[in-house]
């Protein structure tokens, strides 16, 4: 990561929506973002992705990866206690010192709304479209505030004003009246 410029190198640690793990030969992490980190507080990461790093490895020393594994791969899996799906892409650099780096994406309703015509539609800040983001997909206020680097409070504070100006009094009755305006 030393040669990838620091703006991109930030993007990557902290902003970006996915998770990624790099996994090296052993197995080890050499490389985690922070939507990574974030996942794998929440919940843990499904076995069948180290058994599958696992024989991509054998298949490189085995020199079979393109006939064992032609592509990516990828892992659609509800994970016990999150309310929704997470998808794991797969990839597989085999180059000198191979690795196999891990997409983790949280399947939500967030998934089907447009934050942008909802921002606009009530007169949202952008602070409250993160932290309306956060709340869809399922986050508690804890992991808002982790998330956004706010205090619990703040993020309580936040949600209230979204609650109010959409008209709702909870998390439920906000998910519904977005999803409907999201299919509208």
């Amino acid at each position: 990561m030393d040669k990838i410029p620091h703006v991109i190198r930030d993007f990557i640690i902290d902003k970006m929506s996915e998770g990624v793990i790099v996994f090296d030969q052993n197995l080890k992490t050499i490389f985690s973002n922070r939507q990574a980190e974030l996942f794998l507080k929440r919940c843990e990461l499904p076995g069948e992705i180290k058994t599958i790093c696992r024989r991509i490895f054998d298949a490189i020393s085995d020199s079979r990866l393109k006939e064992l594994f032609p592509g990516d791969i990828q892992l659609t899996k509800k994970l016990q206690g999150c309310p929704n799906q997470w998808s794991f892409k797969i990839r597989i650099c085999a180059e000198t010192n191979p690795f196999v780096a891990v997409f983790i994406v949280e399947e939500s309703p967030l998934n089907k709304i447009d934050l942008n015509k909802i921002r606009g539609l009530f007169k949202l800040t952008r602070r409250e479209t993160d932290v309306l983001r956060c709340a869809l997909s399922g986050l508690t206020n804890i992991d808002i505030a982790d998330e956004l680097e706010i205090s619990e409070h703040t993020a309580r504070d936040y949600l209230s004003s979204i609650f109010l100006k959409i008209g709702v009094e909870g998390r439920f009755a906000l998910a519904s009246v977005l999803l409907n305006i999201g299919e509208a």
